[in-house]
């Protein structure tokens, strides 16, 4: 038997306030499990011209929990599968066939909690699952949630649980859509949903990609990979800035080429396919059939035509998993920052990152010679442009 608890709402955006709500109700629950369910439609409320879709709240939502690094957390898009006014009761009973032996917590705000029995059938909800109000302000009336509680239960049985936030975010949804349409808000804001946001040009932000200061462009590349890739993007970016200093070449342009190396990583197969068509990347038969070989021809591409990234940040980008002869000095940092970034760690590291910072075009072989040797060990085959790389550094 697992406990579970059902954090609903329009989420329009995800912010930190409903985070550490989260993360204070499994703690304080004991919850296995936090699924939260976005909706299509809510019924409490008429949402404003500026609101997100359905499937852009969706999709902020996964970005925030995402974020939370906790394996209990997932999202559930049940409700925007569904379409329509998202009624709690008929999510509930879903979730209720789904999980049929656990039990369930409904985590709410005081604003649901004290307004709970104007709900659409609020009998058959306290039915199926336990209600888990959380306050989200300092000035929450305990002595008041505790007689509303009692109400509850003496009118329809209904569990009540608590919880307490230890940490209160003050602000609303609607303040916060008026704070990013003026520039601001993002302090709120987990920095891949502020990027999300941006790239969307939600809530009145009207962001242009190829005009964004460094901390944008950072938050929009974040919105378009996985949390656990965060590191690796910092640790990338830091070193090529530490390279590019040691040995001359533009730092800002060594900064944004590692904040984009990354961007396409996570798109699948077709759409990763569907970029190179569009923007008519020519590629080998190899490429063709090796997904992981894709995303740096389609991270250039994007940081060319959608962040009007120089050429020399693109190209950079191009190279920085294969190599080519001939390489350039930005072409050569990135594709050693990619290598010996902090968050590397396997015996040859150590010697590498020494090495860099001495003669770039030793560390330059000492890397694709081991890309080589690895490739050859797992019985795969060499990309021609990382065998040609290799011999043309070694003067072959």
């Amino acid at each position: 038997m697992k406990k579970i608890g059902i954090y609903g709402g329009t989420f329009d955006p995800p912010h930190l306030g409903h985070r550490n709500a989260a993360r204070a109700a499994l703690e304080s629950l004991g919850l296995d499990e936090l699924i939260f369910v976005p909706a299509s439609t809510p019924p409490h409320k008429i949402l404003p011209e500026e609101a997100a879709t359905a499937e852009q709240r969706l999709e902020m939502t996964r970005l925030m929990a995402d974020g939370m690094g906790d394996p209990r957390v997932h999202v559930s898009d049940l409700e925007v599968r569904r379409g329509g006014t998202s009624y709690t009761a008929q999510s509930l009973r879903q979730l209720r066939q789904e999980h049929p032996e656990d039990i369930l917590y409904l985590l709410m705000g005081t604003d649901m909690f004290l307004s709970f029995q104007t709900w659409k059938e609020c009998q058959a909800i306290c039915d199926l699952v336990t209600l888990a109000p959380f306050a989200r302000s300092e000035s929450d009336d305990l002595a008041l949630f505790q007689r509303h509680g009692e109400e509850l239960r003496a009118a329809y049985g209904a569990r009540v649980m608590p919880v307490e936030l230890p940490r209160v975010t003050n602000i609303s949804s609607t303040e916060l859509r008026s704070a990013l349409g003026r520039g601001g808000g993002q302090s709120y804001l987990w920095t891949p949903v502020y990027g999300y946001i941006l790239r969307q040009r939600l809530y009145h932000t009207d962001t242009d990609l190829k005009d964004l200061t460094i901390d944008q462009l950072r938050a929009v590349s974040f919105s378009m990979v996985r949390a656990q890739r965060l590191p690796h993007i910092l640790g990338v970016e830091q070193e090529a800035v530490c390279l590019a200093r040691r040995w001359g070449w533009d730092e800002d342009a060594a900064r944004r080429a590692g904040i984009l190396h990354d961007c396409t990583k996570y798109l699948d197969y077709d759409s990763q396919l569907n970029l190179c068509r569009e923007y008519d990347i020519v590629l080998d038969d190899m490429e063709r059939n090796t997904a992981k070989l894709l995303h740096a021809k389609t991270g250039a591409a994007l940081a060319r035509h959608w962040f009007g990234q120089s050429e020399e940040v693109c190209s950079a980008i191009c190279w920085h998993t294969t190599g080519r002869p001939g390489m350039t000095l930005g072409e050569k940092i990135l594709y050693m920052a990619d290598y010996i970034e902090p968050n590397r760690d396997f015996p040859e590291v150590s010697a590498m990152r020494k090495m860099a910072y001495q003669d770039l075009d030793e560390a330059m072989r000492m890397g694709l010679a081991l890309s080589i040797q690895e490739v050859a060990e797992k019985h795969g085959s060499v990309h021609e442009n990382t065998q040609k790389a290799y011999a043309y550094l070694k003067g072959e």
